[in-house]
């Protein structure tokens, strides 16, 4: 659980660079994660290519913390894999959240920056990287040695919870 209140969104980094073996333990966080059928419908492309992160940043609006990162991992859904139509998206987003704690548990930081469903992000950094039709970009993460600092966070709330129906509060106590 503390690892799950620790992980928040980092976005400054220090120049260090993160080694690789670390990189490949935060992706097999990701290749983990539960998935429809087990159908396991992702890809990851490790990017520590200064000009490559930096060339994102011109086609993902809110990507500037990548001229900092020392790498990035993009998360892809590949649609070959399908089986079950859509789960893809659910079965990605499973992976991200592992990753991100796996991040966390290195004591690095990230930060998750949307791909898809915005046409513009997945068709740009399609082309920057090359991927084919049937690889659809879906979650782009910096990963570094945070140069922030942020206190974990309880997000509880209980008025968005309710029980046995819609409407009914959890019982005190």
């Amino acid at each position: 659980m503390e690892v799950i209140y620790r992980r928040r969104s980092i976005r400054k980094y220090t120049a260090e660079e993160v080694p690789m073996e670390q990189l490949l333990r935060i992706i097999k966080a990701g290749m983990n994660a539960p998935s429809a059928g087990d159908e396991q419908p992702w890809a990851f492309i490790v990017i520590d290519d200064r000009k490559t992160l930096e060339a994102i940043t011109a086609v993902h609006p809110h990507s500037r913390m990548l001229k900092e990162a020392p790498a990035a991992i993009l998360l892809c859904g590949d649609l070959s894999r399908e089986r079950h139509e859509g789960f893809w998206v659910q079965d990605c987003a499973a992976a991200a959240e592992n990753m991100l704690l796996a991040v966390t548990a290195e004591r690095l930081g990230s930060v998750w920056l949307g791909v898809f469903p915005r046409e513009d992000r997945v068709r740009g950094i399609r082309r920057i990287l090359g991927i084919p039709e049937k690889i659809v970009p879906f979650a782009l993460f910096p990963v570094g040695h945070p140069d922030e600092e942020k206190v974990p966070k309880d997000e509880f709330h209980r008025e968005m919870l309710h029980y046995n129906s819609w409407g009914e509060g959890l019982p005190e106590g």
